[in-house]
């Protein structure tokens, strides 16, 4: 039996996708920027989330996700054609790494593996989306810098280690951080997750602001202004 999520405009259902929904995915995708009239890649899109979120957002936005995994692509199609926003969000079953497509993206929005090491899950499709087997971080910066447009945006989410190691890769690639948000669980424990955007033109000065998610036992005023309009008791 999958796992349900109600948000406050739509459900998303997991049907045995290995990566449901997460925190991680629901600051991602209430942090993320796009342009009116823009188009707009989920990679490794899992169950949808990212696509409908970004959907719910910014409406005149077209959308395509991709994933390798066939039961995400299920997943991802079954919880789109269910929502409000069916007509403009196109899933795909893909690998990003010899995807032979001449479309440039305005925005990029990607959850990634973050395991570039240790034991990959036993759940194979769960090993998929958290473990970097099949989708390396240089592969992934290699796609990034080839389908992004001139003035486009990739956001992502990563563990700290993982984003810093990442974020010094990307120079090679010609993408550089504009935007950087670091989160803490609770005020007493260190951060934990980097959000962050890329972009090809190396801004002035990076815009870094910080996030706690929980304080005094209950969710910060910061966390609840970010995921408001998705988490349905906030």
């Amino acid at each position: 039996m999958g796992k349900r999520f109600q948000f406050k405009q739509f459900v998303v259902e997991d049907f045995g996708c290995g990566m449901p929904v997460s925190t991680d995915g629901i600051m991602l995708g209430a942090w993320a920027t796009a342009q009116t009239n823009s188009r707009i890649l989920d990679i490794g899109t899992g169950t949808g989330l990212l696509s409908l979120m970004m959907a719910q957002r910014f409406p005149d936005t077209s959308i395509t996700a991709v994933d390798i995994d066939a039961t995400a692509v299920d997943a991802a199609q079954q919880n789109a054609a269910a929502s409000p926003w069916s007509q403009r969000i196109q899933i795909q079953q893909q690998d990003i790494t010899d995807w032979q497509t001449t479309t440039r993206f305005d925005t990029i929005v990607c959850n990634p593996p973050y395991f570039n090491s240790g034991e990959a899950s036993t759940n194979s499709r769960r090993a998929t989306a958290r473990h970097t087997v099949t989708l390396s971080h240089q592969s992934l910066l290699n796609a990034l810098s080839m389908l992004i447009t001139p003035q486009g945006q990739a956001h992502l989410i990563l563990p700290v280690y993982e984003a810093k190691a990442l974020i010094e890769e990307a120079k090679d690639s010609g993408l550089h951080v504009s935007r950087l948000l670091e989160v803490a669980p609770t005020e007493a424990k260190p951060i934990s997750r980097h959000l962050f955007t890329l972009v090809k033109n190396r801004p002035e000065k990076i815009d870094a602001q910080s996030l706690v998610i929980r304080q005094q036992g209950a969710y910060s005023e910061a966390f609840i202004a970010l995921t408001r309009d998705f988490y349905l008791k906030m």
